[in-house]
Order: C-alpha cells, then structure tokens, then sequence
C-alpha cells in the first residue's frame, strides 16, 4: 500500500535553515508528482511546492527563493530543503502523492521561533 513517512521537523530559530524529506513506498515514485503541504493552526491546509516526475518544480509565493524541493527517485525520497525561516512558515509539513486517490504521511512539525 501507498505510504508517505516525513522527517527532518525541528524547532528552529527565524533565519535559520531546516531540511525534511519524505520517504515513499507502495507505488512506482519515479513517475508522479509529489507535493509537499503545511498547515498551521486555524488554517487551512496549504500548498507549499511540487515536483513532476521530469524534475519541473513549483512553489507558493510566501515561499519563493527560500525553500528548495527535490527528489532522488533511486531513493524514493522527495525532500523540502527551508532556508531563511521565519515564525509564519511554522506549520505541520505534510507530503502528498495522488495514485487513484490522496494519500498523505503523518507530518512533520516545525517551528519557527522569534
């Protein structure tokens, strides 16, 4: 079955720099595209950046020039790497594929103090 495991979730400072990743199984990870998404308290969920199977990525405005996604497919692994954090960027950060249906890890907390 299709699983999604997240790591790398820390309390960091403002400015400082955080890097997770999320391992995948269950499913041929070399061809979808994997989305990373946060949410923090009293909002919705969001997204926050995307890589296709080619590599092409893309990413919210709040998080432009600061955070990086990549992928090692011989890994089956998706990582977010957060530079520059600030205390909005606190958050669970979830990973997501779609395979026929939505599927989700568990999250990974992060937070960002002032």
């Amino acid at each position: 079955q299709v699983q999604l495991v997240e790591s790398g979730g820390d309390l960091v400072q403002a400015g400082g720099s955080l890097g997770l990743s999320c391992a995948a199984s269950g499913f041929i990870f070399s061809i979808r595209t994997i989305n990373w998404y946060r949410q923090a308290p009293g909002n919705q969920r969001e997204l926050v950046a995307r890589i296709t199977s080619g590599g092409s990525t893309n990413y919210a405005d709040s998080v432009k020039g600061r955070f990086t996604i990549s992928r090692d497919n011989a890994k089956n692994t998706v990582y977010l790497q957060m530079n520059s954090l600030k205390p909005e960027d606190t958050a669970v950060y979830y990973c997501n594929v779609f395979v026929g249906d939505d599927y989700w890890g568990q999250g990974t907390q992060v937070t960002v103090s002032s």
